[in-house]
């Protein structure tokens, strides 16, 4: 295990983690937010437990899904795009929270992180069979075609998941 890996990844994840929070609970005024604490904790137990997984059996798998720098330009719009939904979908849950917009009883919120954890378990089964599993588009040295387990089913079984 590399020491600066391992710093580099505590650090992308509490920025996530500090990231995220300020966006959900700041519009929400508050902490007593309960679908933000469900949120939070879904988001980001699952990706601790992942990220300390790949650190003991694939830390170059974890290099390559820190890496952030696109090449492509088209790949950089999609992910300009997601970055903006994402932060606004935050940003909105907070808001709908503090001025009641859109209040769903807890339990469709317990009954969608049940569906969010489900996908995320598929999601580490790919990260699981596709070891050159990157976060940009890139061909690898010695890269393979993945048809077994999820890819047998789906070609792109991330996308699935994301989708999910």
């Amino acid at each position: 295990m590399s020491r600066e890996l391992f710093i580099r990844a505590i650090i992308r994840f509490f920025a996530g983690l500090v990231l995220v929070a300020l966006l959900l609970f700041l519009p929400a005024g508050t902490w007593k937010y309960p679908g933000g604490l469900l949120l939070m904790g879904i988001l980001f137990i699952p990706m601790f437990i992942a990220g300390l997984i790949m650190m003991k059996k694939n830390p170059e798998l974890l290099k390559k899904r820190l890496s952030v720098k696109e090449e492509e330009s088209e790949q950089r719009e999609v992910i300009l795009f997601s970055g903006i939904m994402f932060l606004a979908a935050f940003i909105m849950a907070g808001l709908s929270f503090r001025n009641g917009w859109l209040m769903l009883p807890f339990s469709v919120s317990v009954g969608a992180a049940v569906v969010f954890l489900a996908a995320y378990a598929l999601y580490a089964e790919v990260l699981r069979e596709n070891t050159w599993l990157s976060r940009t588009v890139e061909v690898q040295e010695d890269q393979k075609v993945i048809d077994t387990g999820l890819y047998g089913i789906v070609r792109h079984p991330m996308y699935m998941v994301t989708v999910l």
